[in-house]
């Protein structure tokens, strides 16, 4: 790659028009090895978003998981549970995916966890303030049990 070549002025035009036939047209590059004709700055941003995507995802499905963890353990409403439990079931399996989509979330899942608990703990206690739910998960929270558990049993 030439130095100091870092835009190709139409691939960039192409990104604010059509971000799918740009990310084709940057592929094609790629693998022709036509590394002189990239786009980088938007190609930059775009590797960037992607791991910034999948951090989210990750603490997005946890706050879903830990929400409906949580009602199911602490909302005495049983015509309630059967979707509570269909939701835990959908987020774990979203998070398996995930997890082996990019295993090096694995050594971000304390972090996150302790983000989504936040999140799910203020979420659930504003849709139901009158249930006393603990303020700290009182469960295993490694990967497995959390995947696989049902605690509630």
């Amino acid at each position: 790659m030439s130095q100091g070549i870092s835009q190709n002025p139409e691939l960039a035009a192409l990104y604010e028009q059509d971000i799918v036939r740009w990310s084709e047209a940057t592929v094609a590059k790629l693998r022709a090895r036509d590394f002189d004709h990239l786009d980088l700055d938007h190609l930059i941003e775009e590797v960037e978003a992607l791991g910034i995507s999948q951090k989210k995802e990750l603490i997005s499905r946890l706050i879903v998981l830990l929400e409906h963890l949580l009602k199911r353990l602490y909302v005495n409403l049983p015509d309630d549970f059967n979707g509570w439990e269909r939701t835990i079931r959908t987020q774990r399996g979203e998070l398996e995916i995930l997890l082996d989509a990019a295993p090096s979330l694995r050594g971000r899942w304390e972090m996150s966890f302790d983000k989504a608990w936040q999140i799910a703990l203020k979420n659930v206690r504003k849709e139901y303030p009158k249930v006393a739910f603990p303020a700290e998960w009182d469960r295993d929270r490694a990967i497995d049990p959390l995947l696989n558990d049902d605690f509630w049993q």
